[in-house]
């Protein structure tokens, strides 16, 4: 009997939704610009006044960052092959999600909090597709309210104006998923560890006060264990999962702390969380270093944050301060680890 209805669960008609960030429909001014406005006014993530964010946004950062933006997502581009890597890899996922759910009721969707294809256009197909249940699963190991927090309500604000609304899952952060950290893990078997001065473990950087948030009126992330412990506490820190993410890598591939550092990438002021990661590759080059290793694990696509702010700018800083070398680790991407980690996740839902 109890197989019987275990059966019919999986049997049930399943929409899974995969949500990126986002990225311009194309490397000209016109849609950068369209594409940061987007982007930008989201008040998860400049969590200022609504008319201060708008000056600041419309008036001051788009107009004078988005001819400067263009230039680096053609270059971008240029990288994907006249294509955005983000999407094309986010694309090669869903499509290796589904070869692996072949016969079975579930299909797998993605959309872009962010430009396209947009939320709105894959949920309304999603609606009349008529689905039993939805399982939404925003592709940020980490949760984070500019994030994570800003996808899930976007999707649930589409979706609670729908006539019906099916059951609904969420996952809201996979930090320490198997396949995630293996897949990271074996993408540095093509690389000599002992070949390299230092190991660095870059995340996208947030303001302090948006981890703050996290906890209560009269408590501080800095007041928590976040570097070292995970716990009921600090769970849904985005630092704290951060630090806790390295500590997996770092033990499955027997480093020890001295051979690494955790640092935070893609400021826009100094109260931001810190180390910042160039002002770390700065230092190591200051101290002699020749040869960096360089993670990236809260990005599971490579993308700008990655192939450019960190392949490129970060080399140029290091080269400059007497070091040679600044080595990416591809992120998961496609990686069959990832693939089998994210269709376990998935799995879990059913």
């Amino acid at each position: 009997m109890l197989q019987l209805v275990a059966q019919r669960t999986i049997m049930k008609k399943t929409g899974v939704l995969l949500i990126q960030l986002g990225t311009p429909d194309s490397p000209s001014v016109k849609d950068v610009r369209s594409y940061l406005s987007e982007f930008l006014n989201d008040p998860r993530v400049i969590d200022l006044p609504y008319l201060l964010r708008k000056i600041l946004v419309n008036g001051i950062i788009v107009p004078f960052r988005a001819p400067k933006s263009a230039k680096i997502y053609k270059e971008l581009w240029q990288l994907g092959n006249g294509a955005s890597p983000l999407l094309t890899h986010t694309l090669g996922l869903q499509s290796l999600l589904q070869k692996n759910f072949e016969g079975e009721e579930v299909t797998i969707e993605i959309a872009m909090r962010y430009k396209n294809p947009s939320l709105d256009s894959v949920l309304e197909k999603m609606r009349k597709a008529n689905y039993d249940r939805i399982v939404i699963l925003p592709l940020f190991p980490q949760y984070a309210s500019a994030s994570t927090g800003s996808a899930i309500e976007k999707a649930m604000d589409i979706i609670r104006q729908w006539w019906v609304i099916p059951d609904i899952k969420i996952v809201s952060q996979f930090y320490d998923n198997a396949g995630y950290i293996d897949s990271i893990v074996e993408q540095t078997k093509q690389f000599d560890l002992s070949s390299y001065d230092h190991i660095l473990f870059s995340y996208h950087g947030l303001p302090e006060r948006q981890v703050d948030k996290v906890y209560e009126d009269t408590d501080l992330c800095a007041d928590q264990p976040c570097e070292t412990e995970l716990n009921a506490y600090n769970k849904f820190c985005y630092k704290a999962t951060c630090y806790a993410t390295t500590r997996l890598i770092a033990a499955k591939m027997g480093l020890q702390e001295k051979d690494y550092t955790v640092c935070f990438q893609s400021r826009l002021d100094k109260k931001w969380l810190t180390p910042f990661s160039d002002k770390v590759v700065e230092e190591w080059g200051q101290k002699g270093a020749k040869k960096l290793l360089v993670f990236s694990p809260a990005f599971v696509a490579d993308c700008l944050e990655t192939l450019i702010e960190i392949g490129e700018e970060y080399q140029e800083i290091f080269e400059e301060h007497g070091g040679e070398k600044v080595q990416l680790v591809p992120s998961s991407n496609t990686h069959p680890a990832f693939v089998a980690g994210m269709t376990a996740l998935i799995r879990a839902q059913l």
